[in-house]
């Protein structure tokens, strides 16, 4: 066989396998079914969500200040000279009761011009009663001066005396005139005198009662300045003593703040007349002090005085006095330490209960914005009125209504209308509670 039937008959034993393998294929693609279309669904996006709450608001300003005693007693020598007597634990800090004798100052000199006063006074009754033994002496006189120049003036009618008699007698009548007005003008001017020398001895006793300083009220020795034996003059000031009964506290509070607090309050402005007793009903304000201690906050419950009389043109704040009464009474020790001076605490201030007041999370709101999302779980983006802030919540005026759900998440982008999946926030939510003072 030559090479030309061998390649022929190469060919027809390829030709069967070929056939069989595009038989397979035709069979295959006849069965293939066509692909299926898939359906295109939209993503949602997960976002943390709370209601928007209708609430009772407690409104809260918040300030700091220094505590300072209530009254504040500055004991200044009234009299001048040394000093012969102390109070045994005389020395800056110590508690001492109303009435304590605290100095004594010599009090020689003025137990001796009490004692002069009350001579001169003696000496002025003795007076008096010459003076009014005087006068009736020249008034006896007078009438028989006058009985006597009478019977001259008779005489000389008569013609048995003549006219020097008559003016000798006259003459001896006005001496005895005279005496008696000299007596009457003596007397007269003894009650004055009476007076100016009971004022001498009411001030000398009075210079003798200031040789003793006594404490007025229950204190605080502070910035003790003098010594036993020491020579103090009228004016030097010997030590202050800072009440103990009540500490006041001037917290800087912003004028923001308190406008939060005084809104609807409805109720009249007190008059000035009945300001004092009339302003901590009108306000509303409950104040507490608080203050850090490390891994523990002690607290007082204070009371609302007064305003300061001034705005601090720099911050914008206005001081807000409040009041503790008995400090010492009130301290625990290990809890509560003993409020005193210059101390700087914290002051919150509750004021009146708002009611029915719209709140959402702070961080909800966005440059005036909130995300809302609606019964089909769509963005919607609102703007809202704020009426103010406190904490971590917002107050709203307009915009939202109670039980709208809000979004608390940042979503970037943020499209009106994308679909959200929403996860509840219930920390967020009790947050809410707990900074608007409500109760869940």
């Amino acid at each position: 066989m030559n090479t030309a039937s061998r390649h022929r008959w190469r060919m027809l034993w390829v030709l069967p396998p070929v056939a069989v393998g595009i038989a397979v294929l035709v069979f295959v693609m006849s069965n293939r079914q066509p692909p299926a279309a898939a359906e295109r669904s939209e993503i949602s996006q997960p976002v943390r969500i709370v209601d928007a709450q209708r609430l009772d608001l407690i409104p809260i300003a918040e300030g700091y200040g220094e505590v300072r005693p209530e009254k504040v007693w500055a004991a200044v020598a009234q009299v001048a000279g040394r000093v012969v007597e102390t109070y045994p634990s005389l020395r800056d800090g110590e508690v001492v009761t109303a009435g304590t004798l605290l100095f004594r100052i010599d009090p020689v000199d003025y137990e001796l011009q009490v004692a002069e006063a009350k001579a001169q006074l003696a000496e002025l009754e003795v007076q008096e009663q010459n003076a009014l033994a005087s006068l009736e002496i020249n008034r006896r006189n007078l009438r028989l001066a006058e009985r006597e120049k009478d019977r001259i003036a008779r005489l000389t009618e008569q013609g048995t005396a003549s006219r020097s008699d008559v003016d000798n007698a006259e003459r001896s009548m006005l001496d005895a005139r005279a005496a008696v007005q000299n007596s009457e003008n003596t007397l007269a001017l003894i009650p004055t005198q009476r007076r100016l020398l009971e004022a001498r001895l009411a001030q000398a006793e009075r210079d003798l009662a200031n040789t003793e300083v006594k404490a007025p009220f229950d204190l605080r020795i502070a910035d003790l300045a003098v010594e036993k034996d020491q020579y103090v003059g009228v004016g030097q000031t010997l030590f202050r003593g800072d009440a103990i009964g009540r500490v006041e506290i001037t917290a800087q509070v912003a004028m923001s703040s308190l406008r939060n607090l005084l809104i609807d309050l409805g109720q009249p402005i007190p008059s000035i007349a009945d300001m004092d007793t009339r302003l901590a009903t009108f306000t509303g304000f409950r104040p507490q002090i608080r203050m850090d201690m490390g891994n523990h906050v002690a607290e007082w419950d204070a009371a609302f005085v007064r305003f300061s009389d001034e705005v601090d043109p720099q911050t914008r704040t206005i001081g807000v006095v409040i009041a503790v009464d008995d400090p010492l009474g009130q301290a625990i020790p290990g809890q509560r330490p003993l409020l005193s001076k210059g101390m700087f605490v914290q002051v919150l201030i509750r004021g009146h209960t708002q009611t029915d007041r719209t709140v959402l999370p702070r961080s909800a709101v966005r440059g005036g914005k909130v995300y809302v999302m609606n019964a089909e779980r769509r963005l919607e983006i609102r703007p809202v009125e704020i009426l103010f802030h406190q904490q971590s919540i917002s107050v709203v005026a307009d915009g939202v209504a109670p039980g709208e759900r809000v979004v608390l998440s940042d979503l970037v982008p943020a499209n009106p209308g994308m679909l959200l999946e929403p996860v509840d926030d219930p920390a967020t939510a009790a947050q809410m509670l707990t900074d608007a003072g409500s109760t869940p």
